[in-house]
């Protein structure tokens, strides 16, 4: 009975020559996206938000030290001098030390997060509630081998 079984395997593989026959096609299917979950929304929104302060105040840090580096400081405190006059003591550094640059962009992200954190909630019930009335999205899928 094996035997039997070999056989016809054997003939259903291709023969020298021959292409091997193709895989199923890829099955699409059509799905509708009816409901946002609105803690995860508010989760997704809070992590990107995260993200965002971790590199706006990196990066304010990171250009302030190349400020620092080139100069421009001192260009600038030169240029403040010569337009305001050699007496009036303006010194940039003392206005713009490192800490609080990076406070101060520490601050905007902090506002950027909670704005971020509440717009991913907002869109989550004005999707929500746009989904009642319109039935949802349709998205498409495919599963590709």
């Amino acid at each position: 009975m094996s035997s039997s079984m070999a056989d016809k395997l054997k003939s259903k593989l291709p023969q020298k020559g021959e292409k091997a026959p193709k895989g199923p096609e890829a099955k699409q299917v059509r799905l509708k996206l009816v409901y946002v979950d609105f803690m995860s929304a508010l989760k997704l929104s809070f992590l990107l938000g995260v993200a965002q302060f971790i590199v706006v105040v990196i990066g304010t840090f990171l250009i302030y030290l190349v400020f620092v580096q080139t100069g421009i400081f001192e260009t600038a405190n030169s240029v403040a001098g010569e337009v305001l006059g050699s007496g009036s003591g303006f010194d940039l550094n003392s206005v713009a030390s490192i800490g609080r640059t990076v406070g101060a962009a520490a601050a905007v992200g902090l506002v950027n997060l909670i704005v971020i954190t509440v717009l991913g909630a907002i869109c989550a019930v004005l999707y929500n509630a746009a989904a009642k009335i319109t039935g949802g999205l349709s998205v498409g899928f495919t599963n590709q081998q």
